[in-house]
């Protein structure tokens, strides 16, 4: 490398240094050294990145709202951009700093998509000359700390969902909660779901919406999830706040901020309404023992279609979310269940722009015709309905499975919900509560995979991918052919899927941390010949995933 690039990639890696060093809640104990224009990387996109995404406008039919719903959008949109924000610097840190000192037009759109300068789709390898390694803990924690310093702690509040964990002058840690972090923002975000609220119709929204800003001000999230599963009926749904742990990967401790702005398909929704009441059933047929199916899902869950029209913060980061689980708190669980929310015109891009043509390359050629949208759009909601089986709690009643089984967690979770889908759909098909071939759904969801490995093994969904994979291929239940293409045996996938399913439970149930550790390292690889025909892929021009065209202008409002 010549000398000049050499120096610039030193000073853009410095940039990098002191934003992830910088502290917002307390910036009398960090440094306020300011960034440099001057350090902008200067590097092209590689080749290999410039294809990975494809984009996809939002849009939803608005004409079956009110006129105080249509003036509503653009507030909750507004909110969205505030997590936005807030998540940029969970993730990062300063957002302008970073994206005004890269002089590249692609490199900037791949870092706005990332959400930093490292690839989430590729293990967090940095894409930009002279950055290092991504910390486990995002900005969540200070970029030296340790798992052996949170642990040994007795302070509780640095393990909490809602705080970031910063030094003092004198090394020691301390948190500082949410609503003070990020004080402006989170004041400005609750005033605006204020006035989103008076314009209300339904009074199970207008219940909600209040009820989250006062989470927002306070930290408090268990009344509004209250009130968010109890609301119904109204057509417009927005999920907000800090949510999924992903971006934690130090300790799955640290709940990101988000926002999706969604408007519910009522046709699609009321075809799914039957599936979340047959879940106790399918809980009591779970292929594990008794004790580890003791708990009963809530009967109050309930399952919709929607149109997504904004995605900001955590799940808008690289891949897209195509399907909502929520709530996360298991006292909200066990009380009322959850809510699934089937991200219809997202689902769809993703199944035409990727699945698809990814099929003609990796899957048999008589097997291509058991590739299917109803098959795509039911694996990936029974995936969602699957996060309500099995237990939240361990066997012996000492923890929580999230807490027991610490950063692995999420992995884990993702795993069961991936294999209890398909479970569901089997037993599903066999009671005759739902159409089509069971060739349909296995090929489907074996070709899933190959779409959802190409995230990387990184991420909690890549570890769970690579997980299946592996355990099915082992099992026998697909087997790569000479031509590179796969091929799937049918009756060797209920088998796996038994086997694992039960595997999985089993783990969650005990809290067995090194279990699930010893597991993910032996099966939670790429393998190379599997990351060779994942290459060609790439060559062949098939995107990765999807970026949107999204906002008030694509509305047309």
């Amino acid at each position: 490398m010549e000398q000049t690039v050499m120096y610039k990639a030193m000073l853009f890696g410095a940039l990098i240094l002191c934003a992830l060093s910088c502290s917002k809640p307390n910036p009398s104990t960090e440094s306020k050294e300011e960034t440099s224009p001057q350090a902008a990387a200067k590097s092209s996109l590689a080749p290999e990145l410039a294809g990975m995404y494809t984009e996809f406008t939002l849009t939803a039919d608005l004409s079956g709202l009110s006129d105080n719903q249509k003036k509503m959008i653009p507030i909750l949109i507004e909110i969205a951009k505030i997590m936005d924000d807030i998540f940029w610097q969970q993730a990062y840190g300063d957002k302008d700093a970073f994206l005004n000192g890269i002089t590249d037009p692609e490199v900037k759109k791949f870092a706005t998509i990332n959400y930093g300068p490292w690839n989430r789709l590729d293990e967090d390898k940095p894409f930009i000359p002279g950055v290092g390694p991504k910390p486990k803990g995002a900005r969540f924690y200070p970029a030296d700390v340790t798992k052996e310093e949170i642990e040994n702690s007795s302070d509780e509040s640095l393990r909490s969902l809602y705080t970031m964990v910063r030094r003092d002058e004198n090394g020691k840690l301390y948190s500082v909660p949410y609503r003070e972090a990020f004080k402006d923002e989170i004041t400005k975000a609750a005033d605006l779901i204020d006035q989103a609220a008076a314009l209300a119709e339904d009074a199970g929204f207008k219940k909600y919406l209040t009820e989250r800003a006062k989470a927002l001000r306070t930290d408090e999230y268990y009344e509004s999830d209250l009130a968010w599963m109890d609301m119904k009926t109204n057509p417009i749904d927005f999920v907000v706040g800090p949510i999924e742990v992903y971006e934690d990967k130090l300790f799955n401790n640290k709940a990101a901020h988000e926002a999706y702005v969604l408007i519910k398909d009522m046709a699609w929704s009321e075809r799914l309404a039957r599936f979340a009441k047959l879940l106790p059933d399918l809980q009591r047929g779970l292929p594990v023992d008794a004790e580890y199916k003791k708990e009963m899902p809530g009967t109050d869950s309930d399952l919709n279609a929607y149109d997504v029209i904004y995605y900001a913060g955590d799940c808008n980061a690289a891949s897209k979310t195509i399907a909502i689980n929520l709530p996360n708190d298991e006292r909200v669980q066990e009380l009322k269940g959850s809510r699934r929310l089937q991200l219809k015109n997202a689902m769809r891009a993703k199944f035409d722009k990727i699945l698809v043509p990814l099929s003609e390359k990796l899957i048999a050629a008589d097997q291509r015709k058991h590739i299917t949208f109803d098959a795509f759009f039911s694996n990936t909601m029974f995936h969602e309905v699957a996060h309500g089986l099995g237990i939240k709690n361990t066997i012996d009643g000492k923890n929580t499975v999230r807490k027991a089984l610490k950063e692995l967690s999420s992995a884990m979770e993702e795993g069961k919900a991936d294999v209890l889908g398909l479970y569901m759909i089997t037993e599903l098909l066999k009671k005759g509560e739902i159409e089509g071939a069971m060739e349909d759904y296995y090929v489907t969801f074996i070709a899933s995979i190959f779409r959802s490995i190409r995230f990387g093994a990184s991420s909690a969904h890549g570890r769970a991918n690579m997980l299946r994979f592996n355990f099915f291929a082992e099992m026998g239940a697909l087997a790569r052919q000479d031509d590179g293409a796969y091929r799937i045996d049918f009756d060797k996938m209920g088998e796996a899927m038994t086997a694992l399913s039960r595997k999985i439970l089993t783990l969650q149930g005990d809290g067995d941390y090194e279990g699930v550790k010893a597991l993910l390292e032996e099966k939670g690889a790429i393998k190379p010949e599997l990351q060779s025909d994942l290459d060609g892929l790439t060559k062949a021009g098939i995107p990765v995933d999807i970026v949107f065209r999204q906002g008030v202008s694509e509305l047309n409002l």
